[in-house]
Order: structure tokens, then C-alpha cells, then sequence
């Protein structure tokens, strides 16, 4: 037996890093400038240890574009190689500076590679690379490195004014959309608007007025075209800002949004680091479209707006920012990987967001309130999905009823126990999905003495569900499902003021109008104020029926069924009807009596709404 090491050729793996080493060629100037703010923190630590004595002077990062030379440069004044160090660290793919340095300041570098592979995205996109170099440490000569995307390279010294290094990307045909300036200011704002070091490309013009009335003059002046904030508020701590410095870095993430209810300021660094700033929007009814509103940051370098990975799917619905160097990445830093780390973030993020909404409902019930409509969604969407989150906010989930009224769940069901407890000891909470549309049914509920609630979110019929699952003995029915007598089940019966045989004769009257469909004709003995034919819509089919449909699978599968309930004891079937002489009249009047409760549950339309209309014309002659 015997040892040996697998030899892996250079030649063989600059084809691959062209094409494969990051999802995305531009990520490439993320890369560059990343090691420009590494190299300048670097040098900016070395002066804090007092082991760099000269002058910082200005720190600006330069990106320079020049068209006609078909050219991109990144420019620092940080910390520079020698010689020795370009062989070091250009030359071994994936042997990174700032590992080293790292282990050895550990506790002052805020320094952001650990790969070593960044420098080598720009041959995704140049023919040939150029590294001008000049070590911070006294030396008269600068080092040119040169490569062309293969093996070879070359290394000259040569004549450099200051301390730091430039990067001269010569981009290739296949990539010319990196000289436009536009692409690079758009990339720019994308990866490094929060970069702690400033960042120029270029200049800008800027307007500024001097004077009054006929003596006003417009002046434009030249500026640095300075790309990024160095000190977000995210950064910041949490006392040194006020609501309006949150509302407004609200706008510079989403300029065009309406501004934000309110925020939870992230600060915590044990046992992991982790800042950011998460924001609640105006929700509404809607799920989808607020969605990967978090970015992601890695030591304020932009990774990613897919954090799925990082927080439960409902906190996806937050928008704002998330900045942890202890969150893992693969080699393009694209993409998490789930480790220890990461579950403990989701469950502090979890933690944070409940205890923010417990704090709002406890100390400002009214503001907590007015707030629900747009908040809702969210805490239910939260609840369904994260059983610890269920576990908080229970006890600050609200419930609304018809006459606007908000309460928490136990003290709704309080609130209606007596009344609306059924055979079976269940506590019925009736619900209208269509306040609107119900009106004749919740009139009826009410009525009876109970009490209706309004659950007319998309997600309500998953959140009913998963209550009915949680809270012990407890039942939702919604309004429509039957009649008003039997919506909350009880053993109380109503006499018929109809024999067997004249009810046999009227629920015949009914068969021959209606058309054949996946519906039951019932006579029931209802209260004489109740409506003389009921629609209902029997709960359990109705809301798969919903489930089906809200889960992308479509409907088409399920019959629409509905019941016919003829109220056996009111006048105008007890009495009206029975004593017409035709045959034609009563089947007439059936029908009539049946489109009124088809109209009553929305389901007359068309043709079908105008002859009823016609036909009530014709009842009024």
C-alpha cells in the first residue's frame, strides 16, 4: 500500500472557473470590491495596533470604467502586497489572505473573504487580468501582475506612487455590457450600497440655488458619485435613532413603498452575531407579492434576498435587513447552508418578532387593533406554520365580529360559550367569510342570540382549521352551512304545523321545478321568521371544496353541493302555498321561492337574473 496526492492542473481549471465558479457573472464586482474593503480594513487595523505608523488619508474605493480601452478598474489604498505575497496568494487558487490575517487579529479585522477564489471570478469576464500593487511597508517598488486566463502569468516591478492595489479588468466581447456605465452603477447599488468603506464611480452633477428674486442663480457643481452609506442604521445602535431615521432607511431599501407599521431593531452578539432591521409592512389580504423583501448581508456585503433558509416561511412576509458574518455560504456566497448556526438565528428572529407583538398588544391595545387588519395575516400565517410562534401568539391573535368588535381567543370564547354551546359540549364560533353577502343569514344567527364573526382573509380557512385542531372543544361554522336553528346543534325540537302527507305534497311541488344537480331538498319546521327556502352549504364539503381551490389543485373535482331547505312552518308554504288550486301555480311559486334563495346566496346570474327580475315584475301586476 501506498500514499500519494491527486494532482489537479491549473490549465484544467481556469475553463472551469470561467464558466461555473458563481451562478452570476456580475457577482464578479462584488468579489473585487469586497477584497478592496478587506485590504483597506486590514491596513486600518494594522494602524489601530499602531503597527502601521503612516497616514490613512482617504480610503476611497475608485471604480473606473474606460470604455474605449475596454477596461474596468477597482482601485484601493489599503494594505497592498509585496512581491512574495502576489506570489503567495495570486498564484495558489483559493489560498486566501484573508484567512491568515483573520487567525491572527481575530478580535479587531472586520474582514469579509475566507475563500480565496473572489479575484478569480473577473476571468468570467475579462480576456486578461492586471494587478498594480504597492505594500503599505517602505519599499520603493510597485509589483504588475499580469495574466490572460490560463497558467501563465507574469510579474514585473514597476513605478507606483501610494500604498494599495488596482485591478484592471480588459473585458472580454462576450461580456461588453460591464462597459456601460449604467450596468455598473445598477450592480453597484445592488451588492455595495452598505459597504463600509466609501466607494466612488465616477462623478455627478448636483444643482444648488444661491440668492433671491431676480438675483437667483442655479449653480451646478461636480461631486465624487459616492455609491454607498457606510454606517446604515442597521449598524447603528438602537438608542441612537429615531423613528423618523427607521422610516426613512425604510424608503432608501424601498423607495416607492408606503411607509412601514412598525420595527424590530436586530442587535445581538452572543452566541452568534447577528444585526438588521425588520420591518412590518401593510399587509392587506395579500401573501405572494410581499414576499424575499429581506436581504441578506454578510458584514454589510449584499448576498442574497432568498432567506428562506434563515427565517420560517411567515417571516418571509417582513421586509428590511439581515446582517450576520456567522451565517454559512458556499463558495459564491449565493446560497446558505443549514447548520447550528442558522436554526438558532430562526428561533431568535422567531422570539423577537413575538415578543415585539405581545409588547404592541400589551401596552397599546387600540393602536394594536387598528393595526390588525394589516397585521393579521401575518400572525395567523405564523401560527399555521411555527408551532413555537403558535405558542406566543395565541394570546395576542385578535378575532373580529360583525359589529367591529376585536377580541383575543379565550376571551371570545368567553364571550359566547353560553350561548353558542352544542350538544356535544363544542363551543360553535360562527364565522362570515362575506359580511356583505351574509347579510340575511347573520341577521338570522343574531336573532337566535348569537354572535358572528368576520374571518374574510385568504388564509382564514387554513387558520380555522388549524384552531379547531389546537383549542379543545371548539367548532367553526360558517353562517351559510345551515339554517339558523341548527347552527349550533342542540336537542330542542320545533313541531311542524304541517302533517306527514301535506309536507310530502309541498317538498313534490319543489322536485319538479328544480333541475337535477348535486343538491337535497329538505323540509324542516323553522321558525315562522325565518325564510320560507334556505340555500345552505354544508361545511365540511365547502371547505374542501376552498382548501382545494386555495392550494393550486382546482376545484373541478368537487361537486358544488348545496341543500334545499323548505321551512315547513312558514305562512307562505303553510298556508299560501297549500292553498292554491293549479298544479302550474304551486310549481310556479315553488320555483320563485327557490331562485329568491339562489339570489339570496349570489348563485342567480345571467338569463337566469333576468327572468327572475322579469318574473317579479309580473307577481306585482
Amino acid at each position: 500500500m501506498h500514499k500519494g496526492s491527486i494532482s489537479v492542473q491549473t490549465e484544467n481549471i481556469f475553463p472551469i472557473i470561467k464558466k461555473f465558479l458563481y451562478s452570476d457573472h456580475e457577482i464578479f464586482l462584488r468579489e473585487l470590491i469586497s477584497n478592496a474593503i478587506d485590504a483597506t480594513n486590514k491596513l486600518k487595523t494594522l494602524a489601530a495596533k499602531g503597527e502601521f505608523k503612516g497616514e490613512l488619508g482617504d480610503l476611497t474605493i475608485q471604480v473606473v470604467l474606460d470604455k474605449e480601452a475596454k477596461t474596468l478598474t477597482v482601485s484601493d489604498r489599503g494594505i497592498g502586497m509585496s512581491e512574495a505575497e502576489v506570489e503567495k496568494y495570486l498564484n495558489q487558487v483559493a489560498f486566501s489572505s484573508a484567512e491568515a490575517f483573520i487567525k491572527k487579529y481575530k478580535d479587531d479585522a472586520n474582514i469579509i473573504g475566507h475563500f480565496g477564489l473572489g479575484f478569480y471570478s473577473s476571468f468570467m469576464v475579462a480576456d486578461e487580468v492586471d494587478v498594480i500593487t504597492r505594500t503599505y511597508k517602505k519599499t520603493p517598488k510597485a509589483v504588475k501582475w499580469s495574466c490572460s486566463g490560463d497558467p501563465e502569468y507574469t510579474i514585473d516591478t514597476i513605478e507606483k506612487d501610494d500604498r494599495g492595489t488596482d485591478v484592471i479588468l480588459h473585458i472580454n466581447d462576450e461580456n461588453k455590457e460591464f462597459l456601460e456605465e449604467s450596468r455598473i452603477e445598477e450592480l453597484l447599488h445592488k451588492y455595495c450600497k452598505f459597504l463600509p468603506i466609501p466607494i466612488q464611480f465616477g462623478m455627478k452633477t448636483e444643482t444648488r440655488f444661491e440668492g433671491e428674486g431676480e438675483d437667483r442663480k442655479e449653480i451646478k457643481e461636480e461631486k465624487p458619485n459616492i455609491i454607498n452609506d457606510t454606517d446604515p442604521a442597521w449598524r447603528k445602535k438602537p438608542n441612537k435613532l429615531k423613528d423618523e431615521d427607521y422610516k426613512a432607511f425604510y424608503q432608501q431599501l424601498y423607495p416607492m413603498s408606503a411607509p412601514p407599521m412598525f420595527w424590530i431593531h436586530l442587535n445581538i452578539d452572543y452566541p452568534f452575531n447577528l444585526t438588521g432591521i425588520l420591518y412590518f409592512p401593510k399587509l392587506g389580504n395579500n401573501l405572494e407579492i410581499q414576499k424575499n423583501k429581506i436581504q441578506l448581508y454578510s458584514n454589510q456585503v449584499y448576498v442574497t434576498d432568498d432567506v428562506s433558509e434563515i427565517v420560517p416561511e411567515f417571516l418571509t412576509l417582513l421586509h428590511g435587513v439581515i446582517d450576520s458574518p456567522d451565517i454559512p455560504l458556499n463558495v459564491s456566497r449565493s446560497y446558505l447552508q443549514s447548520d447550528s448556526n442558522v436554526r438558532k438565528i430562526t428561533s431568535y428572529i422567531t422570539k423577537k418578532v413575538a415578543d415585539k407583538l405581545k409588547q404592541l398588544h400589551k401596552k397599546d391595545l387600540d393602536g394594536y387593533k387598528e393595526k390588525w387588519n394589516d397585521i393579521g395575516v401575518f400572525v395567523k400565517y405564523g401560527m399555521i406554520s411555527d408551532e413555537k410562534f403558535y405558542e406566543k401568539a395565541k394570546d395576542f391573535c385578535l378575532v373580529q365580529n360583525v359589529d367591529g368588535e376585536y377580541f383575543d381567543l379565550e376571551a371570545y370564547r368567553e364571550k359566547v360559550k353560553d350561548q353558542q354551546t352544542d350538544k356535544y359540549e363544542r363551543v360553535v364560533m360562527l364565522y362570515t367569510n362575506a359580511k356583505d353577502f351574509h347579510t340575511s343569514y347573520i341577521k338570522a344567527a343574531k336573532d337566535k342570540g348569537y354572535d358572528v364573526l368576520v374571518l374574510d382573509n385568504m388564509i382564514d380557512n387554513h387558520f380555522i382549521q388549524h384552531l379547531e385542531y389546537k383549542m379543545d372543544k371548539v367548532t367553526f361554522v360558517r353562517v351559510d352551512s345551515e339554517t339558523a336553528d341548527n347552527l349550533v346543534q342542540k336537542d330542542e325540537e320545533v313541531q311542524s304545523v304541517l302533517s306527514e302527507s301535506e309536507q310530502e305534497k309541498v317538498k313534490s311541488f319543489f322536485v319538479e321545478v328544480l333541475p337535477e344537480q348535486e343538491s337535497s331538498i329538505q323540509l324542516k319546521p323553522l321558525s315562522p321568521e325565518a325564510h320560507p327556502v334556505v340555500i345552505t352549504r354544508p361545511e365540511f364539503m365547502r371547505r374542501m371544496k376552498e382548501m382545494q381551490s386555495l392550494s393550486g389543485m382546482g376545484a373541478e373535482g368537487l361537486p358544488d353541493t348545496f341543500n334545499v331547505v323548505i321551512n315547513s312552518n312558514h305562512p307562505l308554504i303553510a298556508d299560501k302555498m297549500l292553498k292554491m288550486r293549479s298544479q302550474e301555480k304551486k310549481e310556479k311559486f315553488a320555483k320563485y321561492l327557490y331562485n329568491l334563495a339562489r339570489l339570496n346566496q349570489g348563485m342567480l346570474l345571467g338569463d337566469e337574473m333576468n327572468e327572475f327580475i322579469e318574473e317579479s315584475i309580473e307577481f306585482l301586476k
